[in-house]
């Protein structure tokens, strides 16, 4: 079996326009689709980021059941030469960075957490190289 990548991830979240206006207004991710009640996905680089009410996709049928709770941990990748502006663009809009960590390998990333708690990252590409 020979991966690509991972092409989506999913949060569980509460509230779907909490959610839409974290991602979207503050952050800048392009909303790729929202069905009141049930989700709110987004557009993350060559990614996408799904963002679920639990309680709606644990009952699914079409689909196989899914759903989870607690708090989760992404990180999402930014260009070196971008990660300073990622970090002025989450501040600008309010939202707190709680953590700045300097790895071994002499690379900085930062944390901090969207309305429902999830642990966020922004990490430079070749983090784990």
């Amino acid at each position: 079996m020979n991966i690509i990548q991972i092409k989506e991830t999913c949060l569980y979240v509460t509230d779907l326009d909490r959610t839409k206006h974290f991602y979207h207004d503050l952050l800048g991710f392009p909303i790729i689709s929202k069905v009141e009640g049930r989700h709110v996905f987004f557009r993350a680089g060559t990614s996408v980021l799904l963002c679920f009410i639990s309680e709606k996709t644990k009952t699914d049928t079409h689909l196989p059941p899914h759903y989870g709770y607690g708090q989760l941990h992404l990180a999402f990748e930014a260009a070196p030469e971008e990660y300073e502006a990622c970090k002025t663009k989450v501040l600008n809009v309010g939202i707190e960075i709680i953590h700045e960590e300097t790895w071994s390998n002499g690379q900085t990333s930062f944390y901090f957490r969207d309305f429902d708690g999830h642990l966020l990252e922004i990490v430079p590409v070749g983090i784990w190289k």
